[in-house]
């Protein structure tokens, strides 16, 4: 995406503000802005053609949103995640994506449960398209998380997941490259998800997400340790991780 000014005739509902911050999260999600970079006001103001007022709001809600930082004597910045902090997210939405899978397959409804086997087919074109190399999926109701998340039917866990943690997810995924021999893996896994939800399989669908997200950190857990080393993020493919088959008994239960 180029910077540019805000087109005023796009979605006439939105304030310019709202406009703004859409514009600018994806920007920073995608490096265009990048990580550790200082935010200069007035530089911004005038490359979208706004007011410092519409600025300073969608500023203020990067901020609420962890992608931007305000510290003492340095101002804002954009966030720079380290290792650590990483690891610590893909923690977290091991048990917390897990429990949305389990709520989704107690309460999704059964159209809802359609649109997310079409939304993996999709995906599925998408991928072959790209010859297994590369799996990056558009935000919102176009990532297969993001609608685990909502179909949950809990407000507190989407707040979560779909605000607090989804962008700074978003900016890992796009920055450290989808280019991976996981690619095939990620896709059945995400099917074996939704065939537990389909089949209401709550215990399933809990374990699966679980499993999933592990491999997951285990990946990047391999990525972050070949960069430290000095490789670049395009050299890096995740660890070989087993293609995950139906269980034929039920899944021991995990530890809280």
């Amino acid at each position: 995406m180029t910077l540019a000014a805000l087109d005023l005739e796009d979605a006439p509902s939105l304030t310019i503000a709202d406009r703004l911050f859409d514009q600018l999260r994806q920007a920073i999600v995608e490096g265009e802005i990048p990580a550790g970079s200082k935010i200069s006001e007035p530089a911004l103001a005038a490359r979208y053609g706004v007011s410092r007022g519409s600025l300073r709001e969608a500023l203020q809600r990067l901020e609420a949103i962890k992608l931007i930082e305000r510290r003492a004597n340095v101002g804002a910045r954009v966030v720079q995640l380290s290792s650590t902090e990483l690891l610590e997210i893909y923690s977290v939405r091991e048990g917390l994506e897990a429990m949305a899978a389990r709520l989704a397959a107690e309460r999704m409804s059964d159209a809802g449960i359609a649109e997310l086997k079409a939304l993996l087919e999709r995906h599925r074109q998408e991928l072959a398209h790209e010859d297994w190399q590369r799996y990056f999926q558009q935000e919102g109701d176009l990532d297969f998380h993001f609608r685990i998340a909502r179909g949950s039917g809990n407000r507190r866990l989407i707040e979560i997941l779909c605000n607090d943690l989804y962008h700074l997810t978003r900016l890992y995924r796009c920055q450290f490259g989808m280019k991976s021999h996981r690619t095939r893996e990620a896709l059945r896994e995400h099917e074996l998800i939704v065939e537990a939800i389909a089949a209401r399989d709550g215990e399933l669908a809990e374990w699966l997400m679980r499993r999933h997200i592990r491999a997951s950190r285990q990946a990047t857990e391999q990525q972050l340790a070949l960069i430290t080393a000095g490789h670049p993020p395009s050299a890096i493919n995740g660890p070989r991780v087993r293609r995950p088959r139906r269980p034929t008994t039920r899944p021991p239960a995990t530890p809280n």
